[in-house]
């Protein structure tokens, strides 16, 4: 059976990488983008798909693509999502900071409405496996806003009754952002021996392509398990 990804979050750390390893690979046919802008980026396996977040659940994804593909490209892509023909895998790297949100609530709307309107888009339109980034600190009890929120949508998601459920709490990112975060920056400089030396594995820092890798190899490995949490000690190696 053929596979698709559906991926959201592209523009962020670990989305670009997915998307990067999702294209580059050859375990799915079909790669679909999902987000609130398209990306200045063209493949034979990337079919892009414009979004709101807000309204997802209401999308006529099926006219949409239509109307982009006037060539008749994606037809086979949309038939066998319809006839339930296809392998559907969900990735979702969607989320920002309460900085570049620009309030506590915008951020509550991407990082969890965003998030869960997602989740129960792809399982509406057939996906099996759902693999979400979520963070190390992730506590729904915190009383850091930032982890309680990141704890609620991990909760939330484990209503939606998906085959599989990976869950990745990965440590401080190290990669290239395509935005400045003073705060993460001075953490990378005083954290990052800690990577050289290959310590407290735990909380040492990780690279985005270690994160991208570890949710694709858990999305295509036979589980006997419908939830799993993916520590960041235990992405290192990929």
């Amino acid at each position: 059976m053929k596979k698709i990804a559906i991926i959201s979050g592209t523009s962020g750390l670990i989305g670009m990488q997915l998307l990067h390893e999702l294209l580059k690979g050859s375990t799915y046919d079909t790669v679909i983008s999902v987000g609130r802008r398209t990306l200045a980026l063209k493949h034979e396996k990337l079919i892009q798909l414009e979004v709101d977040f807000k309204g997802i659940i209401n999308l006529d994804w099926e006219s949409k693509l239509r109307e982009a593909d006037l060539g008749g490209i994606t037809f086979p892509t949309i038939q066998s999502i319809k006839d339930r023909k296809v392998d559907v895998h969900a990735y979702c790297a969607l989320g920002t900071t309460i900085k570049a949100a620009g309030s506590k609530e915008k951020f509550y709307m991407v990082d969890h409405d965003f998030v869960f309107n997602f989740a129960k888009w792809v399982f509406e339109l057939g996906a099996k496996r759902f693999l979400f980034v979520s963070a190390m600190s992730a506590d729904p009890q915190s009383k850091i806003y930032y982890n309680k929120v990141k704890g609620d949508i991990e909760e939330d998601l484990k209503i939606i009754h998906f085959d599989y459920l990976g869950i990745f709490q990965p440590s401080l990112l190290l990669g290239s952002r395509s935005e400045f975060r003073l705060g993460e920056e001075v953490a990378k400089i005083l954290s990052k021996p800690l990577s050289w030396m290959k310590v407290l594995n735990k909380i040492r820092p990780i690279y985005d392509y270690k994160v991208a890798r570890a949710m694709i190899f858990h999305a295509n490995e036979p589980k006997q398990i419908k939830l799993e949490v993916i520590q960041s000690k235990e992405m290192q190696n990929f």
